[in-house]
């Protein structure tokens, strides 16, 4: 017997990445970061172990203040979530309402519609121009806010802080959210703005530049008021998203900005010489300022692509979607992941 609300019988719900259960495959394919996080982390793991009878503290101050430290803000300006994923479902919760639609681009993450219809948001998804780049001056129209990542997924490609302010400055009265997910791969934060523009809220995620995936932890940048907003979402919910080792934990690699900033650098390194590789294959490659690339080959299409790698003990990420069937998004992995990927390609493409 079927006891589903009538709300839960119309979502659909996001897919997420394949996660297999054994250590088989070459994972390329959820954007992880292929390097362990800082070893500073297991000193403070180990003393908010000590904690575990307690509580957490449900405003997971101590994080925060690391973060406005980090960032040269106050902590009356960060809001911390249990991932970027639960802190961008808040949001559409606290900002966006079904009197003007939300606007976002066709090609993006996937969990935006998914949020949109979970709180029965009205959307207008906006087209990417045909070099798959968010052309601002096409969200010049009426709305009830925007969101979009920088750089975008699943292209990778980086829209310019002067590009964002001209959005910010358009739509004055409504939010702006700049998911920054991969920010730190390339790209120019838009952070510094927040002083200036109260309509700013910038969404960042310790999955990605930190080798904490496995943790959930993320977190917001914006003026007081939307912070206050998402509070007062999230004490609706839950209010204690960040557990106490995984508070202490992000605490510790927000410390050691010098380790994270090596082997983001590292990784942007890689994804270079992985993006030059493809092209002598006769790929395209959209230009990435992100930890994965987006490539397509004129000849063989993504499916037989995705399904070979597969075959061949490597996942990567295809979309059945229209304009990027025949793309592959593919993580960056070590320099040893990419040439055993590259050597792949070679044998099959040609």
């Amino acid at each position: 017997m079927e006891f589903l609300s009538e709300r839960a019988k119309r979502l659909t719900p996001y897919t997420a990445g394949e996660q297999p259960k054994d250590a088989r495959y070459i994972k390329l394919n959820t954007n992880e970061n292929p390097y362990p996080p800082t070893p500073e982390l297991s000193g403070a793991i180990r003393e908010a172990a000590a904690g575990l009878p307690l509580y957490p503290d449900p405003d997971a101050s101590a994080l925060r203040a690391a973060i406005a430290k980090a960032e040269n803000i106050g902590p009356d300006c960060v809001f911390c979530g249990n991932g970027s994923d639960e802190v961008l479902s808040l949001t559409f919760c606290a900002f966006f309402d079904a009197v003007l639609p939300l606007l976002f681009p066709d090609i993006t993450y996937s969990f935006y519609p998914v949020f949109a219809g979970f709180y029965g948001i009205p959307v207008q998804t906006v087209p990417l121009n045909r070099d798959f780049e968010i052309d601002v001056a096409d969200y010049f129209r009426p709305a009830g806010g925007v969101i979009f990542p920088n750089p975008n997924a699943p292209t990778g490609i980086f829209l310019d802080p002067g590009e964002i302010r001209r959005l910010l400055e358009y739509h004055a009265g409504r939010v702006v959210a700049v998911d920054e997910a991969y920010i730190a791969f390339g790209g120019r934060s838009v952070a510094g703005l927040i002083r200036r523009y109260p309509n700013l809220l910038v969404i960042r995620t310790f999955s990605k530049s930190h080798s904490l995936a496995g943790l959930r932890v993320g977190y917001a940048l914006g003026q007081p008021h939307l912070v206050a907003g998402l509070n007062r979402v999230k004490n609706s919910f839950n209010s204690y998203p960040v557990d106490r080792i995984a508070a202490a934990a992000a605490a510790a690699a927000v410390s050691d900005a010098a380790y994270y900033a090596g082997i983001d650098g590292k990784i942007a390194e890689t994804r270079g010489r992985f993006s030059r590789g493809l092209e002598k294959l006769g790929f395209t490659v959209l230009p990435s300022k992100a930890n994965f690339v987006f490539a397509s080959h004129p000849r063989v299409p993504g499916a037989t692509l995705f399904a070979k790698l597969r075959e061949n003990g490597i996942l990567v990420r295809w979309f059945n979607q229209p304009r990027i069937r025949n793309f592959l998004r593919i993580s960056i992995g070590t320099d040893e992941n990419m040439e055993h990927v590259l050597d792949v390609l070679k044998n099959f493409v040609r």
